[in-house]
């Protein structure tokens, strides 16, 4: 499905502020792509210098039309925040396609095809029963939600609360996403397709807390806690609801033995390794150091 009309190669990026979404852009940008950094404040947003922004928010409709007008493609993120996504990604989807996007790269979950407790997981159904070509990204786990999400746990306690048990995760960096993610909305022979996205190896975060232990030279702990005490140490770091069930259910999927299998798709697309997560905690190492007192 293709659009003639002045514009249609130009690329929407939501989520562009955030982890994926940044990298997304500046691929985009470093490609020469035409591209725009959709944000809910311009003015405050911290993008990619010399990129167009423009306001948009999920939850606000009338900030839909100005931002999907004379763009053919969108990368579409889902902010962790919204889990009734039928009330506010839904129209925001169909919104685009009636402004004339005809291609939507969704940043997905792993395994989010078979597991209907996710959000994601309905997105995708609501894309595949919508008049727009959909790319499916479906990643695993994120090395970066050790610098986002577990941050503080790791430099402030050594220590690593997750509830996967003894289960291995797929981890994969985020700047491969983003690399997989400027790749399929550039070139139109990955239109369409569904991509499962992770990492070189499956880990357990025991082995994880062992090379995050070498790396910093400090010890960092993974004491295999329960649902009970991740939930309370969510709450108690300030985490919403929402969030914590998504998060819990990533996490147990992780548990019992789902989120494990490694697949050759980044090397495939970016004709290059995916980066180990080693080569990560010695990128983002700096992340981790301890504050001090004021």
């Amino acid at each position: 499905m293709s659009n003639t009309s002045e514009g249609s190669t130009r690329i929407l990026v939501t989520g562009a502020t955030g982890t994926v979404g940044r990298e997304v852009v500046a691929r985009l940008c470093d490609a020469g792509k035409p591209v725009t950094a959709a944000v809910r404040d311009p003015r405050a947003a911290d993008v990619v210098p010399g990129v167009p922004t423009v306001r948009f928010d999920f939850e606000q409709p009338a900030t839909y039309g100005p931002a999907f007008a004379d763009h053919g493609a969108l990368f579409l993120v889902r902010p962790p925040a919204i889990t009734r996504v039928w009330s506010s990604i839904f129209p925001a989807i169909d919104a685009a396609v009636r402004a004339g996007v005809r291609h939507v790269v969704f940043l997905s979950l792993q395994g989010a095809e078979a597991n209907p407790l996710v959000p994601h997981r309905w997105i995708e159904w609501k894309l595949a029963s919508t008049d727009v070509t959909a790319t499916l990204l479906r990643p695993s786990f994120f090395m970066q939600n050790l610098v986002t999400t577990h941050r503080r746990e790791i430099a402030r306690d050594g220590r690593l609360v997750v509830p996967a048990g003894t289960g291995r995760t797929a981890f994969i960096d985020a700047r491969d996403i983003a690399a997989v993610a400027a790749r399929v909305l550039i070139e139109p022979r990955y239109a369409g397709r569904a991509f499962e996205l992770t990492g070189p190896a499956a880990l357990t975060y025991h082995e994880v807390a062992d090379v995050l232990s070498d790396v910093l030279g400090r010890t960092i702990r993974y004491d295999e806690p329960g649902v009970l005490d991740f939930l309370q140490h969510s709450r108690r770091e300030g985490r919403p609801w929402p969030f914590i069930l998504v998060m819990t259910g990533i996490y147990l999927t992780a548990r019992f033995g789902g989120a494990a299998r490694t697949t050759s798709t980044v090397a495939s697309v970016l004709e290059r390794p995916a980066r180990s997560f080693r080569r990560f905690a010695e990128d983002y190492a700096t992340a981790w150091e301890r504050q001090r007192p004021a």
